[in-house]
Order: C-alpha cells, then sequence, then structure tokens
C-alpha cells in the first residue's frame, strides 16, 4: 500500500481528519526534504523519509482528540505507540519506528536513533494540528518542547544546528 492508501484506508469516513493530517503530513514533509536536500553527504534514506513523514501521525486516528476529527478511545499522547502498531501490521517496522519516536524529541526509552527517524522529529516540531497554518520559527519550537524537559530543548536545537 501506497502512504496515501494507508492514509485513506484508516481515515475512511472522516474527511476533516484526513484532510488535516495531509495538511500536517505535507507540511514535515516539506521540511523533512529541505533537510535531506540540504545535506547529501548524509547520504538519508529519501524514500524512507517521505513516508516517514506522511504516516508518522497515522496513530492519531486511534486517539480521543475532539479538537482535531479525532474520535478514538486512546489518549492523544499514545498516538505514536498506536501508529507504531499499525505500520507493524502492514509490515512496515522502518515506519513504525518513525511513529513511535517522534513525540516531542522522543519518549524515555523510545528516542529517535536514526537521521531519518531525527529528520522526521525533527521537521514535525514547527506544525502543529490544532494550529495547521502557523509555521514555528526554531526558537517557538523549541519553546513548545520545554514543557518536557530542557534535555529534549537542547536535543532538538542540536538537530537544528545539524539540519539547518
Amino acid at each position: 500500500m501506497t502512504s496515501l492508501e494507508i492514509i485513506d484506508k484508516y481515515c475512511a469516513g472522516n474527511e476533516p481528519l484526513r484532510a488535516l493530517l495531509l495538511h500536517h503530513s505535507r507540511q514535515v514533509l516539506y521540511k523533512a526534504m529541505q533537510a535531506c536536500d540540504r545535506h547529501p553527504e548524509l547520504h538519508i534514506d529519501r524514500t524512507l523519509v517521505e513516508e516517514g513523514s506522511l504516516l508518522h501521525d497515522i496513530g492519531i486516528v486511534m486517539c480521543d482528540a475532539p479538537g482535531i476529527h479525532c474520535y478514538g478511545s486512546y489518549h492523544y499522547l499514545y498516538h505514536g505507540v498506536a501508529g507504531a502498531r499499525i505500520m507493524r501490521e502492514l509490515g512496515r517496522e522502518d515506519i513504525a519506528r518513525i511513529c513511535e519516536r517522534h513525540t516531542g524529541t522522543g519518549l524515555p526509552g523510545l528516542e529517535p536513533e536514526t537521521l531519518e527517524e531525527q529528520i522526521v522529529c525533527y521537521a514535525d516540531k514547527f506544525y502543529s494540528k490544532s494550529k495547521p497554518d502557523h509555521v514555528r520559527t526554531v526558537a517557538e519550537a523549541a519553546q513548545s518542547l520545554e514543557k518536557f524537559g530542557h534535555e529534549g530543548v537542547l536535543k532538538f536545537l542540536s538537530w537544528a544546528e545539524r539540519f539547518e
């Protein structure tokens, strides 16, 4: 299945969620591809970054966040793990790892390890599904991470230095 087919399957019957998910995912894709283009010397797997960018938030379909058209039963913070479960059922461990490792700058024990995981995680921090038309600056993105601890802010800023 293509990324779009997966999104269509899991968002079937919920066009507002599908539209929001596609909008956000394409924003993340654009930012992630900029990082790939800036750094050919890193030999980044562009296909994995593309698919990971488009599918990193697929787990929101299982979460309860009515403000962004999600009517599932899980807490929103679970969306990465839920997305990983979906992707593992589809036989995509590489995308599953991106799903479960993109929240914040990585949850304890689930920090992004590969460049591809780091780039998708980094790019995601510039966009919020609750404010889909706003693009955060590096400073705004860093500030949004502060509530999870200063260590995550430092990790994000190191990615900014590396990928910008």
